[in-house]
């Protein structure tokens, strides 16, 4: 079934109809949702289903020329007043290429708080608390000065903003800072500063504070050279959405930063088009591990031809969605360092004595998992009429196993300990074991130190689990350098949408050497991103644009950051990354270069 993989129980609530497959518009209306009736309805010679389908610009073009009879201005004047203010806000706050019949489930997060955040621009309110989560969520650095003006206004109607927010130019922006800290999980949870920006700047326990002091200087290694003998893939006549005819081109073995204006068509360039037909092209080879067309797959999805697809071996999408659907889904066993764990308890010598195997320490299998939860470490009471609770299970008390495993012990610590260790502790407690050290210490690479290795990974947030997918992939790597010298590599192109998505500066930082250690190892990654920190230091930039809906879906700029950041003229990218590079460009000719 389409939409339907391995990892699935079938009993997931967010796995329904809809995203099985891709609904198909309505043979009577076609996708107009109204029946003839309604539709044969006409105001200037347009139906309703013809005026829902412009864009909020269009719509607010057309509301703002029209002209009125008599009567017709009796009967509209309150309406045209209130039509005409909504749309307006919808276009103050970035949204102007939305059509106005987009369904609700196709917008992004930051599309619909933006949307929310017209609405309150338009209510007028005063005295309210406005709570915002990560408002700046999809935003590009032109969109982001536009969304703190309608903040800047919203407070300005003396209503009190609390905003959670990681984006550096809203900190700075903010009247008063409370910086949580000063790490992540257990070592958190404590108000390391409170005040304003300079107070939190001069704070010595602030995290965030150093980072305002103390920014990240770029490139943090030199940028790959890209040239004409650098290999490319070719996507020839991309045409899908607000993308007409265009060609091109991806330097391969490179860090290529997709950007652009929200809506310039980033998203459709990377996802619908690059990775739907990577995906679908691609194929392990036979024993020599070479990709291979795969012929029978029917067309190319809105392009003409890929050209380059036999440099590539396989191609990953590295998202934010879960990692597992089932409590019992964890860390540990998403990397796959659980299984050496179960061997590492299989050879102590009081398994050994029982008969143990490396089975009987799998929470997924009967025997050694405790069976009143199935492994789950939770039991669900159904309640009628209202949600299922989750509890402790009461005869494991959450450590999975029953108690003839758990009293199997190596190092004084059964494997239920092990389970609720986290990776800095079981980094420690792992040392001597090589493959699962290394995975741990990848763990506390990208900033995920404070994880419990058996977490559920429903209970992980999508920056988490996107950041756990990147381990995986830098373990394989690991993996292929133990095959030897004579294997040759696997180059894997890797697509990610937004990774900086709820991430600290710190975590952008760390982020930013695992991209850096895949490209290194002879891949290619793809990043659809805003963050300046990122697209600084990018090999290659495609800027998609000028502006968003049917205004872009045109590449205005391409090439290494610096010669992107020229196109100021031309590019919204390139304004905001000249004055980004003015600030905090290291030489290439330093310390770093020369030990690179």
């Amino acid at each position: 079934m389409p939409g339907f993989d391995e990892q699935q129980s079938g009993e997931e609530l967010w796995w329904n109809e809809w995203y099985a497959h891709t609904p198909e518009p309505c043979d009577s209306c076609h996708g107009q949702r109204l029946n003839p009736t309604a539709l044969g309805v006409r105001f200037r010679e347009r139906s309703i289903a013809a005026l829902a389908a412009d864009s909020v610009s269009a719509s607010a073009r057309f509301f703002a020329r029209l002209r009125l009879g008599p009567r017709e201005r009796q009967i509209a004047r309150d309406l045209l007043a209130e039509i005409r203010a909504r749309l307006k806000f919808l276009e103050r706050v970035g949204l102007g290429y939305l059509q106005l019949d987009r369904a609700a489930p196709t917008l992004s997060g930051g599309e619909a708080q933006r949307i929310r955040l017209a609405a309150q621009l338009g209510s007028n309110l005063q005295g309210v608390c406005y709570v915002l989560d990560e408002p700046t969520i999809g935003l590009h650095p032109r969109d982001n000065e536009i969304l703190l003006e309608s903040l800047a206004e919203l407070t300005g109607n003396r209503n009190t903003l609390v905003v959670v927010e990681h984006d550096e130019e809203t900190i700075r922006r903010a009247d008063h800072v409370l910086d949580l800290g000063p790490a992540a999980g257990v070592h958190g949870g404590e108000v390391v500063g409170a005040g304003t920006v300079r107070e939190l700047t001069a704070n010595p326990r602030s995290t965030t504070g150093r980072f305002l002091r103390e920014p990240l200087l770029h490139p943090a290694r030199p940028h790959r050279p890209v040239n004409p003998s650098t290999a490319r893939l070719t996507l020839a006549g991309v045409t899908l959405h607000n993308i007409r005819g265009r060609d091109v081109h991806i330097p391969l073995g490179r860090l290529v930063v997709i950007t652009g204006v929200s809506g310039s068509g980033k998203s459709t360039l990377a996802r619908d088009v690059l990775y739907a037909n990577l995906r679908r092209r691609l194929v392990s080879g036979a024993a020599s591990g070479r990709a291979r067309r795969r012929g029978a797959n029917g067309a190319l999805i809105g392009c003409a031809a890929v050209h380059g697809l036999e440099q590539l071996d396989r191609v990953l999408e590295v998202d934010q969605t879960p990692i597992g659907k089932t409590p019992r889904s964890c860390p540990a066993t998403y990397i796959g360092f659980w299984d050496e764990i179960r061997r590492i308890y299989a050879g102590t010598t009081e398994a050994r004595m029982r008969g143990y195997t490396a089975s009987r320490f799998s929470f997924n299998t009967a025997g050694g998992r405790c069976e009143a939860c199935e492994g789950q470490g939770v039991r669900t009471i159904e309640m009628s009429f209202l949600p299922d609770v989750k509890v402790l299970c009461d005869v494991c008390g959450g450590r999975r196993f029953n108690s003839e495993t758990l009293a199997v012990r190596w190092r004084e610590a059964s494997i239920g300990d092990v389970l609720a260790m986290n990776v800095d502790d079981a980094a420690r407690f792992f040392a001597a074991h090589a493959r699962v050290y290394h995975a741990l210490k990848l763990l506390q690479d990208v900033g995920l130190g404070y994880l419990t290795l058996g977490q559920p990974s429903p209970t992980l947030s999508g920056g988490e689990a996107q950041r756990i997918k990147l381990v995986t992939e830098l373990a394989k790597v690991r993996d292929e350098v133990a095959r030897g010298p004579r294997a040759r590599p696997r180059h894997t192109l890797y697509v990610l949408d937004e990774p900086t998505v709820g991430l600290h500066m710190a975590d952008v930082e760390k982020l930013i050497q695992v991209l850096h250690r895949l490209v290194a190892a002879g891949n290619t990654a793809v990043v659809v991103e805003h963050n300046l920190d990122v697209m600084a230091e990018a090999d290659w930039i495609l800027d998609m644009g000028p502006e968003a809906g049917d205004s872009g879906g045109r590449i205005v700029a391409q090439g290494p950051p610096a010669q992107v950041a020229r196109r100021r003229r031309h590019s919204h990218t390139g304004r905001v990354l000249d004055e980004f590079l003015r600030e905090r460009t290291r030489s290439e000719a330093g310390p770093e270069a020369e030990c690179a």
